[in-house]
């Protein structure tokens, strides 16, 4: 047999976490893994050395907002540097097919502090429209979920009430489109419109419908409105009434999360959750409003947020919760402030933080991102992050949010801090596992099937880093910078990162459930 490519001399680790490394030879062709062993030296079109790295299946992210990033721009290749070869869509529930343009837009809108200007005209009023975007443009394959933002829109606009009848029989419908479209997960961001007003009645209906195609059900918590400890509640309490899969968004394992999730094993709750492993988040600055301020569309919030007696309210609340200086501006649809922490941007101008804060989101249009730091000394947070990397529930997702002027270095270093910090440096997890919790556990859990996996037959996504070097470069202060140590990265048995550059192929294709 003639391969295209042979990787050679490697150490070979499968991604299913249950098998130690072990030196072997890896052929790719027409896309496939043809042979893991001794190859002879003949049998190939061009050889790679691999010798003292490590080669694995590629890395699958679960929670990325890389859709508009992935048709072209700056950070295209942000997750394919780091080996992710598979990137999910609609994170917290956000997408936009399906619906007219009418009603697309302002959704683009309320969602653009995580995705930036569109790179089409937002008009695909079929989900199959949508889904075309990517074959022959997309580093990266990439994996619909169901985008409950969307689904709930396309059902009621953006009314704050539960659905009536006719509304929630529509609402099951699209669900059923997505899924018979191959989604993997019926997606929802919990705290942010208008999934944020959703009945847990209108959740068990929907996850009833993701069942019947043995999907799962993936939420951002509803924290703001139930407090965290609550919001760990309603999901379990998902589980334990539907019977579907649960699975939380960036959280952590500290105080209150470690005895929920001890709990919920010996009570057999099926239940994992993702985390970046970095000691900050990134959304808009609306999320630190109350609820009623954020309900409704982005028109109707930024009018009652001019309204004197609101600005009164909330900047009596921003002010309750001490807003921190250190706070980064990562996005503004100006440009004006980005880089800037909030102190320094507060003071430019005059003004409180939490004045300035309230102020940016009506002269942006609602349109701007903070990264937000937790309110936690730095030892605190490292004993947090340090308890969560080696948790057996916990994959690895970058929640990575790119072109925009200043990201969150998630983005561009999530999957080599693993790598680095938790594996090399601070030995709490094994080269095996955390190759294991970045490919064959989040295969496994959103049911996709030969992906995440090394061995023969399976699609050949191959990432190969060397174990020694492989780092992230990324920090709060420089954000835009690839890691170190990872040579090669393939999709589909095409090059998309060779000799540390990446390449003109764009192999990506639209995975679908099973």
């Amino acid at each position: 047999m003639t391969f295209d490519f042979v990787i050679r001399g490697g150490e070979v680790i499968d991604g299913t976490g249950k098998t130690d490394r072990y030196r072997a030879d890896v052929g790719l062709r027409d896309g496939k893994v043809s042979a893991i062993g001794a190859i002879p030296d003949s049998n190939s079109a061009r050889d790679i050395d691999a010798r003292g790295y490590i080669v694995c299946p590629g890395f699958i992210d679960v929670h990325v907002h890389s859709e508009n990033s992935l048709l072209g721009g700056r950070d295209q290749m942000g997750g394919i540097r780091q080996g992710v070869t598979t990137q999910l869509l609609a994170p917290d529930g956000f997408g936009w097919a399906g619906l007219s343009p009418e009603e697309a837009q302002p959704l683009w809108n309320y969602t653009q502090f995580a995705y930036g200007e569109p790179r089409e005209e937002v008009n695909w009023p079929s989900i199959e429209s949508y889904l075309d975007l990517f074959p022959g443009r997309s580093p990266a394959n990439v994996y619909p979920q169901v985008p409950h933002c969307a689904v709930r829109v396309k059902a009621m606009g953006w009314d704050s009430g539960p659905p009536e009848s006719e509304q929630l029989r529509i609402m099951e419908a699209e669900t059923r489109a997505w899924m018979e479209a191959g989604a993997g997960c019926l997606c929802l961001g919990l705290d942010y419109q208008p999934s944020a007003n959703s009945s847990f009645e209108e959740l068990v209906a929907l996850c009833k419908v993701a069942m019947d195609y043995d999907g799962i059900y993936a939420a951002h918590l509803r924290y703001q409105i139930l407090g965290r400890e609550q919001a760990w509640q309603e999901i379990i309490n998902l589980n334990k009434i539907t019977g579907i899969p649960v699975h939380v968004s960036h959280e952590r394992v500290d105080g209150l999360t470690g005895p929920i999730l001890e709990q919920a094993i010996k009570d057999g709750v099926d239940i994992t959750f993702e985390s970046y492993l970095y000691p900050a988040g990134m959304t808009h600055i609306t999320m630190l409003l109350p609820m009623w301020i954020q309900t409704g569309s982005p028109d109707e919030v930024l009018e009652r947020m001019r309204q004197p007696d609101t600005r009164k309210k909330a900047l009596e609340h921003l002010r309750a919760a001490n807003i921190a200086d250190r706070q980064y501006i990562g996005y503004t649809k100006s440009g004006e402030f980005a880089g800037m922490t909030l102190g320094e941007a507060a003071r430019s101008v005059n003004k409180s933080n939490e004045e300035f804060a309230y102020d940016l989101v009506l002269d942006e249009d609602g349109i701007q991102a903070f990264i937000m730091f937790w309110p936690l000394p730095e030892e605190e947070s490292e004993a947090v992050l340090n308890q969560t990397a080696p948790h057996p529930l916990m994959m690895v997702a970058s929640d990575g949010v790119y072109d925009c002027p200043h990201p969150h270095p998630r983005g561009q270093g999530c999957f080599a801090q693993m790598l680095r910090k938790f594996v090399r440096e601070h030995k709490l997890v094994s080269l095996e596992e955390a190759v294991y919790k970045m490919s064959g556990f989040p295969a496994e859990r959103y049911r996709l099937k030969e992906r995440g996996i090394l061995r023969e037959g399976a699609p050949a996504d191959v990432v190969i880093f060397d174990p020694h070097t492989v780092a992230d470069k990324a920090t709060f202060e420089s954000p835009i910078q690839p890691p170190s140590g990872i040579p090669h990265v393939f999709v589909n048995g095409i090059p998309v990162i060779e000799n540390h550059e990446p390449t003109e192929h764009r192999p990506g294709q639209v995975l679908r459930r099973g």
